[in-house]
């Protein structure tokens, strides 16, 4: 059951493998009519919304486990939404007319402000977890710093392919991946010198860095690639401290960006999959502790723990939400 007082129960939960083989969708929503592009939670963990390929913004309670309001961004298209560190701001980056990143105040369906300066489409977009600053990093091979106060590019950064990006949970460095094959790390207040440090990634030929993101506590990034390979590398000596694999299970042309990303312990690591499962690993052991059955039509592009909740959302056209079977548990 989906309700707020099992949600409470859950808060006082440890993730753990038991935990973990207990998860199963709680609620599945079919609200859009394309790929949900991107997912993020309000920093309270009150609020998800996503953005689609069918230029929606949906809303939902994670509380009551509801949609709760569609907006619609026919002009500019939506792609990338994320949240300000308000609960009734979010960015996002368009996928038609042009390449600006928009300031949308959700309250009135306004938009605040426009961030001017890419050329090709933005492929990543990520909001400082401390203040204004947010990054964006698009296929003209740039990546770009911004405040929200201000309209104007803070810093501008040209790399020599393509860029996915992410700020460390500090709000202090980022990290960058360009094409498949380097990540570096650069220092927010000093990144026009360059990287401090630059690690070579595994790479094969034709295959795209989907994303990177930090480990809650700092000492890991999740490096995912569009041939369904998942590595966990040390964000201070650029060790390959685990691999993981099956997520793909037929290859495409041109690969695909499926959804992962750490669990609030940093201990996991979970991930969609291209036949609508979730896996989850070990980051200790590297082991795979469990393949959750999904029943997603389609391939899993997103999926996002709740920073508050023992919960989790997945996305390919439908969202979903899981919560661990209580009962299973007892």
């Amino acid at each position: 059951n989906y309700n707020t007082t099992n949600l409470l129960h859950l808060l006082r939960m440890k993730l753990d493998e038991n935990v973990w083989r207990s998860y199963q969708i709680s609620k599945v929503f079919r609200e859009n009519t394309n790929k949900i592009n991107a997912l993020d939670y309000s920093s309270s963990g009150e609020l998800l919304i996503t953005s689609s390929d069918d230029d929606s913004i949906v809303i939902y309670d994670c509380e009551e486990g509801k949609s709760t309001r569609t907006l619609l961004s026919r002009k500019y298209g939506v792609s990338l939404i994320r949240y300000t560190h308000a609960q009734n701001t979010v960015l996002h980056a368009s996928t038609k007319i042009d390449d600006t990143v928009r300031y949308l105040s959700l309250h009135d369906n306004k938009y605040l402000r426009y961030f001017k300066g890419h050329q090709q489409r933005v492929v990543s977009l990520c909001m400082s977890p401390i203040d204004d600053t947010f990054i964006s990093g698009a296929m003209d091979r740039s990546i770009r710093l911004w405040d929200l106060r201000s309209p104007n590019c803070a810093g501008l950064m040209h790399v020599n392919g393509r860029p996915v990006a992410a700020f460390d949970p500090e709000g202090l460095i980022f990290g960058a991946g360009i094409d498949a094959e380097y990540l570096k790390l650069y220092d927010l207040r000093s990144f026009d010198r360059g990287p401090f440090s630059t690690f070579k990634i595994p790479s094969e030929r034709g295959t795209e860095l989907s994303s990177i993101s930090f480990s809650p506590d700092g000492k890991n990034i999740l490096v995912s690639t569009t041939n369904g390979v998942l590595r966990v590398v040390d964000a201070f000596n650029g060790q390959i401290i685990q691999t993981f694999t099956g997520i793909i299970t037929e290859r495409t042309e041109r690969g695909l960006h499926l959804g992962c990303c750490f669990s609030p312990d940093s201990n996991y690591v979970l991930a969609g999959s291209q036949d609508g499962h979730l896996h989850v690993w070990s980051v200790k052991t590297g082991n795979k502790i469990a393949v959750l059955e999904g029943n997603h039509p389609n391939p899993i592009g997103c999926v996002a723990f709740n920073p508050k909740y023992m919960m989790v959302a997945s996305a390919c056209n439908n969202a979903a939400f899981w919560i661990p079977n209580l009962e299973e548990l007892q």
